[in-house]
């Protein structure tokens, strides 16, 4: 094989784009550099400075790959001629930026000297935004040439390779700069660096029309993980789309439509390469996704992915768990996936299942389980609950080992620390409050998907007072200390003693000791352990509750245990 090195234009690159002659094949990743990225390629352009070269794949009478635009190009024009392999982000910056169709940014030329290298003139960009009833975006001011001009600013898209930059130019200069002497002189400077755009080189390697599918990919892979590294999805993509001809992307933006809140637990796209292992009867490794039949059979079972995605999603609501923040440990998620894609729909057997991956997922929670050699556990896992599930034994999953996997006891919950960090078992002990109903203290409301946002991680025992009494860090950040309630509950708490925010529940509310005990309950909190104020007393209560309801969910006895 045959690698030619060529010479390109910006102008010409910019005419292949506008024909659609050049296309990137779909398993590109998408559009990722940063507008301060882009500024930067842009200044060294200026500069007279090289950005590196690309490579192309030269195309015959078919495409070998499912292929797509640059962002912001023309979707319809001539026959593709070339697919772009590497060098997207530099060509998507320079087309855009040029172009100014960005919705969220614009970038200007400031015809003044540049503070940080001494250049005559610099590009930048300015953040455009709008709010309700907005026709143009704000700021307003960067939508008039006049103004943009007492910035020494000229939108960049006027200097862009083409006859038509020339003539939207005019137009701009006749209202930006009234005085006609210093229109030309302007005029001319601009023509000055607007020829550093139209002279650049842009050189480019090319791989034959000749070169095969496969060495395609392989030069693709290397190129790229040369400069920046690829993830295993990525790769992943590029052999489904090189050998089968579907678009992985694709797919995967059927699950984030279908399944919209699953993102809030688990990306969509590790996601389906985690399962699709456990599906296959794999371990999810990386050695298993590039495996080459592997996106072969991942697209087999796409159908049952997408029902087990579904029905995940709606099994972990049902149980109060509705992101990953709340999540003690997130390798459920692929597990139950695989598992609930191969559960019968309704009656008997899906309340069966749903029996047994609900003590699944609280086992997983509360015991050492995932802590390490997740990969090979969660392979076991899913086999050993599919075998008992399907009726093919009654053995019962290590997972429900109580020797091996044993639940935590009454000091062990009562040394877990706050649910912000990452820490397993202090977030089991909150999904487990949450699971109840996580009522607010003050309005009374449910803990749901919709009011979440709203609500703060409270100390019942307030951090100033139990400070005053001496007590260490360690000691009041720890989970049974914590709530989930709303902020302006949580404001008006403040760092009250327990005894007195409940009683203010009751002066003037209208409610009785009756309901705010109700509301204390469904968080699994002792009340009366509470009003007396005995932090110790609390945290011990607390905790012995906090256990008998973990046995319950979890299916286990203390006999076993």
């Amino acid at each position: 094989m045959t690698i030619n090195a060529q010479n390109r234009s910006l102008p010409d690159w910019f005419t292949r784009i506008r024909t659609r002659q050049t296309v990137l094949p779909r398993f590109q990743r998408f559009e990722a550099w940063s507008h301060s990225t882009v500024t930067q390629m842009i200044n060294t352009i200026l500069q007279g400075l090289p950005v590196g070269a690309l490579l192309v794949l030269e195309i015959g009478d078919q495409e070998p790959f499912i292929s797509r635009t640059i962002v912001g190009a023309p979707k319809t024009g001539e026959r593709v001629t070339e697919h772009l392999l590497d060098g997207q982000q530099r060509l998507t910056g320079l087309w855009r930026a040029l172009h100014n169709n960005y919705e969220d940014r614009t970038y200007f030329l400031f015809l003044k000297p540049d503070e940080e290298t001494g250049a005559s003139c610099y590009v930048d960009s300015i953040g455009r935004w709008k709010k309700d009833g907005d026709t143009e975006h704000r700021p307003f001011w960067a939508n008039k040439p006049k103004e943009q001009w007492k910035r020494r600013m000229i939108p960049l898209d006027l200097f862009a390779p083409g006859d038509e930059a020339n003539t939207r130019y005019k137009t701009w200069s006749r209202e930006a700069i009234p005085d006609a002497d210093e229109r030309e002189d302007i005029s001319d400077q601009r023509a000055d660096i607007r020829q550093n755009f139209a002279t650049f080189n842009l050189p480019f390697l090319s791989l034959p029309v000749t070169t095969s599918k496969a060495t395609a990919l392989e030069v693709f892979i290397q190129m790229n993980t040369s400069a920046a590294p690829l993830k295993t999805y990525d790769i992943v993509v590029a052999q489904v789309e090189a050998g089968l001809g579907k678009s992985l992307h694709d797919l995967v933006a059927t699950v984030k439509t279908e399944c919209p809140n699953m993102a809030a637990y688990y990306e969509p796209e590790e996601l389906t390469l985690y399962a699709s292992a456990l599906l296959q009867g794999k371990p999810p490794t990386n050695q298993t996704y590039l495996e080459k039949e592997f996106g072969q059979k991942l697209l087999e079972h796409w159908d049952e992915l997408i029902s087990g995605i579904k029905r995940t999603e709606i099994f972990l609501e049902e149980e109060r768990i509705f992101d990953a923040t709340r999540l003690p440990t997130d390798i459920v998620v692929p597990v139950l996936t695989a598992l609930w894609s191969r559960v019968p729909n309704g009656l008997d057997k899906e309340g069966h299942a749903r029996s047994i991956l609900r003590k699944y997922i609280w086992r997983a929670f509360f015991s050492n389980r995932y802590e390490k050699s997740t990969n090979t556990r969660s392979l076991t896992d899913y086999l050993e609950l599919k075998a008992l599930l399907d009726g093919e034994t009654k053995t019962q999953p290590v997972i429900f080992d109580s020797q091996q996997h044993p639940l935590p006891h009454n000091n062990e919950l009562m040394l877990a620390g706050w649910p912000t960090k990452k820490e397993r078992l202090a977030r089991a002990i909150l999904a487990l409050a949450l699971r109840e109903g996580g009522d607010d203290l003050a309005d009374g409301s449910t803990v749901s998907r919709f009011n979440l946002p709203k609500r703060e991680y409270h100390h019942l025992f307030p951090d100033a007072h139990l400070t005053k009494e001496g007590r260490e860090p360690s000691e009041i950040f720890r989970s049974l200390n914590c709530a989930l309630i709303t902020w302006k509950t949580n404001r008006t708490i403040a760092a009250k003693k327990p005894e007195r925010y409940l009683a203010e529940r009751l002066e003037g509310t209208g409610v009785d000791e009756k309901e705010i005990r109700l509301r204390i309950a469904k968080h699994i909190i002792p009340y009366d352990e509470m009003i007396t104020g005995n932090y110790d007393a609390f945290l011990l209560k607390r905790a012995e509750m906090v256990r008998a309801r973990m046995m319950e969910v979890c299916g286990a006895s203390d006999k076993t245990e």
